[in-house]
């Protein structure tokens, strides 16, 4: 399934942008009042110049004793970023996104210019109702009808051990 065919995707929030140039001040005091983890740096056209994080504040402002009020946000972003497009398959992102530990992916039309952010968590609870069906298919075709209930358990509580994990070695 694509991106952009997940029912939910179409009411995602605005992604919290800043310009390069804001303070590193100025953009935690945004990410403060909307309550956002992150913040997505673009130019005037919306492209994505990088993504600063809380701990990206934590590793290359607070603890080099940076002034948050005169360091901008360009000097401590990351910029090595992957991006996803509407047109991608959700579950090769959610695979890339666990394989190499990074939570959030900005999402760009066809002009490179951002339109949502997908968070890892997105990504497990679009894939949820999906795994659910899996393993009822799965628990009908292959056990007895008196069976099904356990391993649909077993598979739910499986499900939610690798999602902890997952959400565990991620804030590591």
């Amino acid at each position: 399934m694509k991106i952009k065919n997940r029912p939910e995707y179409g009411n995602k929030p605005v992604p919290l942008t800043c310009g390069p140039d804001m303070t590193v001040l100025a953009a935690v005091k945004l990410m403060a009042e909307k309550n956002f983890g992150s913040i997505i740096v673009v130019d005037a056209e919306r492209r994505v110049l990088g993504l600063m994080t809380e701990r990206d504040i934590f590793k290359r402002v607070m603890a080099p004793e940076l002034d948050p009020a005169t360091t901008k946000v360009e000097q401590v972003m990351s910029t090595e970023l992957r991006k996803a497009n509407e047109e991608d398959d959700l579950t090769d992102w959610l695979r890339i996104m666990s394989n190499e530990r990074f939570r959030r992916l900005p999402v760009v039309d066809n002009e490179d210019r951002l339109v949502s952010v997908m968070s890892q968590g997105d990504f497990v609870s679009y894939t949820w109702p999906q795994l659910l069906n899996q393993v009822s298919t799965l628990a009908k075709s292959t056990v007895s009808k008196n069976s099904q209930q356990s391993l649909i358990v077993f598979g739910i509580i499986a499900y939610a051990l690798i999602t902890l994990t997952l959400v565990v070695v991620s804030l590591r």
